[in-house]
């Protein structure tokens, strides 16, 4: 009769062992969500900063690491680790667009009539794409920049 209650006891433990351990489980995946959510904000709070810092004139020069739009520049990075070393990585897409009220010679078609200042705008885009379990997530940032 003993082994029979210390078998239910066991079985009824494990029982209440495998639901704790599933609710534990369920805990955790919010908080990894919220953590790649960060890493991957504070990746592209990181480009916009490099866009906001940057000397303009390094900024439209033809090295910038913003190419002129359709052309665009591609680079693998790494964003974070998740618990277990798990690496979160990404792809960073940059590229730069004109103002239309730039004059013909810095990408736009405006004339003294329309920019009167001779002002030169650009906007410096940011996007990043990352996959996390089979999904493709996108993020971006656009710095606007004038001289």
């Amino acid at each position: 009769m003993a082994l029979l209650e210390a078998t239910y006891a066991l079985m009824f433990l494990t029982g209440l062992s495998l639901t704790m351990m599933k609710l534990a489980l369920n805990v955790t995946a919010p908080r990894q969500w919220t953590l790649q959510q960060t890493v991957t904000d504070a990746h592209l709070t990181y480009e916009k900063a490099l866009a906001q810092r940057m000397a303009f004139t390094d900024l439209v020069s033809t090295t910038s690491p913003w190419p002129v739009y359709p052309a665009k520049a591609e680079s693998s990075v790494v964003l974070g680790k998740l618990p277990g070393a798990k690496e979160i990585r990404g792809t960073v897409i940059r590229t730069r667009f004109a103002d239309a009220t730039n004059f013909p010679a810095d990408g736009g078609s405006g004339t003294t009539a329309t920019n009167p200042a001779g002002i030169r705008t650009w906007r410096f885009q940011s996007i990043l794409t990352y996959e996390i379990s089979g999904r493709t997530y996108v993020k971006s940032r656009t710095v606007v920049r004038s001289q």
